[in-house]
């Protein structure tokens, strides 16, 4: 593992919104601190999918540049699920191709997606079908950035929530462009104590020689409003559940996520997603580590 000062190249950022126009997500972004952004290229509830205006494109580069935000991820629909049906596996690979294409057009470093679901057939099942819905969405998008598999919480039938499956997605894959996010609260519930700094470590050892560290491109940070291992999917505002403020420390001061960065994903202290308060939070606890 990389013998590097925690925190050092670390930048934190969150998911904003685009409603307005993708330019909107910018000011939003500037408006709570955050440095780097998250956003969804169209409906991530909906497959018809609207690319951004050109001019739109534009504002949303001159914006980034001047306020120098960045990098910038895009999170695909929420509809795709690489362990679906025949019907369902086209729509996702038609989906997570026009965000690729988008993500190459803004400037995006890369498309974030969650695998879905093998409905109770097994992992290994619907192992093959996975690999060449993937395989066809990266020979799709030659141009485009990294596409990002994230990690589930472990929920039913959920695909990805152990280091095990997304290694063997990645493996059979063999792509350079298929990287890997790692969301904080799906960590913990599937029962990785990334929360505590005697385990943290053995952790992302873990995670590096089964995926490999250099994989790893994002995190989203989330505390859990569930414990360890519960397998459930519930965000939390940072500190203010199950990892709190010293498991974030330990997760901050881990030396693997030292130059990846991190997206809020939380439901904000007024219900609103991401939000100055959570921001706030991140910021110290890397002041507290750079200083120590």
């Amino acid at each position: 593992m990389a013998n590097t000062i925690a925190g050092v190249n670390m930048i934190i950022g969150a998911h904003v919104s685009t409603s307005g126009g993708l330019s909107k997500a910018i000011d939003r972004a500037e408006a709570i601190g955050a440095e780097g952004i998250q956003i969804f290229a169209s409906s991530p509830r909906a497959w018809r999918f609207n690319f951004p205006k050109e001019e739109e494109v534009l504002l949303f580069k001159e914006k980034s540049q001047k306020t120098g935000i960045g990098p910038c991820y895009i999170h695909g629909s929420y509809l795709v699920n690489i362990g679906g049906d025949e019907s369902q596996l086209g729509k996702s690979i038609e989906s997570l191709t026009n965000n690729m294409k988008t993500a190459d057009q803004i400037g995006a470093e890369g498309v974030i997606f969650h695998g879905g679901s093998h409905k109770g057939k097994g992992f290994e099942a619907i192992l093959s079908q996975a690999v060449q819905c993937l395989t066809e969405v990266l020979e799709n998008s030659p141009n485009a950035p990294w596409l990002c598999i994230e990690n589930s919480a472990g929920m039913g039938s959920h695909i990805g929530s152990s280091f095990d499956e997304i290694a063997e997605i990645i493996k059979a894959v063999d792509h350079p462009n298929l990287k890997v996010c790692l969301d904080t609260e799906h960590c913990f519930a599937a029962g990785y104590n990334i929360a505590s700094k005697d385990s943290i470590n053995s952790v992302m050892d873990e995670f590096d020689s089964k995926i490999g560290l250099d994989k790893l491109v994002a995190v989203h940070a989330n505390d859990a409003k569930v414990e360890l291992g519960s397998g459930i999917d519930r965000h939390e505002n940072i500190g203010e559940g199950y990892i709190g403020i010293e498991g974030f420390e330990a997760i901050l001061g881990e030396p693997a996520f030292s130059e990846v960065p991190f997206f809020l994903e939380v439901p904000g202290f007024e219900g609103d997603g991401p939000d100055e308060e959570n921001m706030n939070r991140l910021k110290s606890i890397r002041s507290k580590l750079l200083e120590d």
